[in-house]
């Protein structure tokens, strides 16, 4: 199944081009500090707003840092900020969402209502709150974009959970005598987590806008780190005549959560059990 599932994957050509392109932008993040670039918090101020080329490939930017190696640094930030975001959604997000849909009644309506609270607020309007309350820093950025994403999540695994409870592996399960943990962890969760996959990758994506965004207005990550956000704040006042240095950052942004929604189809497409296999 695993095989079958890798060749519709592969197969998609949007899928292997986001794989492709992730690739890059992980691997340039990684290997940064192998790499021979500069340092990109150095400022040199004899070198500002140099236009790109040589010697700066992107340019510089007003302190005279080189706009290429603070792209590929600041990747080691944003690409880490949405995983670790996702993973904080998931964790309480799946919990609950397992649980008011296994036992349903007044358990399920009182967890469903607080996501339902939650939902009330945009999301980007909770994560500035919760932000606000914690104080501005990459910590506190990637904690409240969890937080916001968590009713995503709860709503999701609730839905599958409400379907696949009803299935007769599950009541197999309750006659043998297993646990109700046993049934969710065992039986219930392995069969709805490809449609939990696919929205956490999709998910992945919305957290890097979310997170560049809240970088953006200054409540992210702070000078003088090199994050994508915080590049594109710095260099919406030199728009008019040095681009370079807000337009590369936003391109990395553009390519990245396009590669992860490409990829997220692919996944959807390929994890699919109602696609036959051509």
């Amino acid at each position: 199944m695993l095989g079958t599932n890798l060749r519709r994957l592969l197969r998609n050509k949007g899928a292997v081009f986001g794989l492709v392109v992730l690739g890059i932008m992980i691997g340039s993040a990684v290997l940064a500090p192998l790499l021979p670039l500069a340092d990109p918090i150095q400022i040199d101020s004899t070198h500002a707003l140099y236009s790109p080329g040589t010697p700066f490939l992107f340019g510089s930017d007003q302190y005279g840092r080189d706009v290429f190696s603070r792209v590929i640094y600041g990747g080691r930030i944003s690409l880490l900020v949405g995983p670790i975001a996702v993973a904080i959604a998931l964790v309480p997000g799946v919990t609950i969402g397992l649980v008011a849909g296994y036992y349903g009644r007044w358990l399920d309506s009182v967890l469903m209502r607080v996501i339902d609270v939650m939902l009330a607020f945009p999301g980007i309007l909770l994560a500035l709150g919760i932000v606000a309350v914690l104080g501005p820093s990459l910590t506190s950025l990637m904690i409240a974009v969890g937080i916001a994403a968590i009713p995503t999540y709860a709503r999701l695994t609730r839905a599958s959970v409400l379907s696949a409870r009803e299935n007769l592996y599950v009541d197999a399960a309750r006659v043998v005598g297993a646990r109700d943990s046993a049934i969710l962890s065992r039986h219930i969760l392995p069969n709805i987590v490809a449609p939990i996959i696919v929205v956490s990758t999709l998910g992945v994506g919305a957290a890097i806008l979310v997170a560049a965004t809240l970088s953006f207005l200054g409540l992210g990550s702070q000078p003088p780190t090199a994050e994508w956000g915080r590049m594109l704040s710095e260099g919406r006042q030199y728009l008019r005549e040095q681009w370079w240095i807000a337009t590369f950052p936003g391109v990395a942004i553009m390519l990245t959560v396009l590669a992860l929604n490409l990829l997220g189809d692919g996944l959807r497409d390929a994890l699919d059990p109602r696609l036959l296999d051509a």
